[in-house]
């Protein structure tokens, strides 16, 4: 265990974010899952502003690769315009 309060208040911090990326991400994980599985186009094309923005903002606090996020939307795009 840590001996110093600055470290000690840097698991802290740690433990906090690391719980809120990982509820960023299953949130993420599920609406693209959602949108995966949705086979009405109006219904997707409303969803898919509200995926790309959750995706990119995972990407700016670094929880995923920006180019994941990208192949991400690309893929869910080429979905949707499909259907």
């Amino acid at each position: 265990m840590a001996n110093h309060k600055s470290s000690k208040k840097r698991i802290r911090q740690t433990e906090t974010k690391r719980l809120q990326n990982k509820y960023y991400h299953k949130t993420t994980r599920n609406a693209v899952r959602a949108l995966r599985n949705t086979s009405d186009k109006d219904a997707a094309a409303a969803l898919l502003p509200k995926v790309s923005a959750m995706l990119d903002k995972l990407a700016k606090k670094g929880v995923i690769h920006k180019n994941k996020a990208g192949n991400l939307k690309s893929s869910l795009q080429l979905h949707v315009n499909a259907l």
